[in-house]
């Protein structure tokens, strides 16, 4: 399996912001959103068994959530799975940042899925969500959607009453894109929407969903890795 970095900090989205977490970020990504914040995952990395990850992340100890990111994670799927079914066996608790674009039936059901709905300000990534992978979903899982601009809100809006999702996932997330050349400042200014704004839509509305802030983007510097 190859990775771009296996680190423990805070998490930074969905329900589980605040808490502790190891992250494993695998290489590779097969999507080029027009935000992407991770580019420098889309090639490289080194590869590791099995065994060398679980070690390192048994080194994190006492911590016993972990989440898997990249890129995209299930393109390497054939080993992850596995890796996945270890840790839980093992008493960890799991999560998986992914965009939806690769199957999702085979994640075990007890791992907390983050997939990611691209919506149109996402540009060539837009539409490349795969909607078999709506009955995969469990009340573990969060659907996420990156919001650029109205236009991103309103896909949003209209793809969560579309397909019921609040009934078919734990929860909805809405999270403001980042500029991808953010300056130092630890502030909204970086969103591409501001947090504000989307606030007053969602108010608005009386939408089902919990707005999401990229929290670590707002404890360290945006560009920072490894946090």
């Amino acid at each position: 399996m190859h990775l771009i970095e296996l680190y423990k900090s805070v998490q930074g989205e969905s329900s589980f912001a605040g808490l502790p977490c190891i992250f494993v970020r695998l290489a590779g990504c097969n999507l080029r959103c027009a935000w992407c914040d991770s580019e420098y995952t889309f090639s490289g990395g080194k590869p590791f068994t099995e065994d060398e990850i679980v070690s390192q992340i048994e080194a994190l100890a006492p911590c016993r959530l972990v989440e898997f990111t990249g890129g995209e994670p299930m393109l390497q799927a054939k080993k992850l799975l596995p890796l996945m079914r270890r840790l839980l066996d093992s008493g960890y608790t799991l999560m998986i940042e992914t965009s939806g674009e690769r199957p999702l039936a085979d994640v075990p059901p007890a791992v907390h899925k983050i997939v990611d709905v691209k919506c149109p300000g996402a540009g060539s990534a837009a539409n490349s969500f795969r909607m078999e992978n709506l009955a995969a979903l469990t009340k573990n899982d969060e659907v996420k959607f990156v919001l650029s601009h109205r236009a991103d809100y309103d896909f949003a809006r209209a793809f969560i009453l579309e397909h019921d999702l609040n009934a078919k996932a734990g929860g909805v997330l809405l999270s403001p894109a980042f500029n991808k050349s953010p300056s130092p400042l630890r502030t909204t200014d970086n969103a591409t929407l501001d947090p504000r704004t989307l606030v007053e839509w969602m108010m608005a509305d009386g939408i089902d969903a919990r707005l999401s802030l990229q929290i670590h983007k707002f404890i360290w510097e945006p560009m920072k890795k490894g946090v």
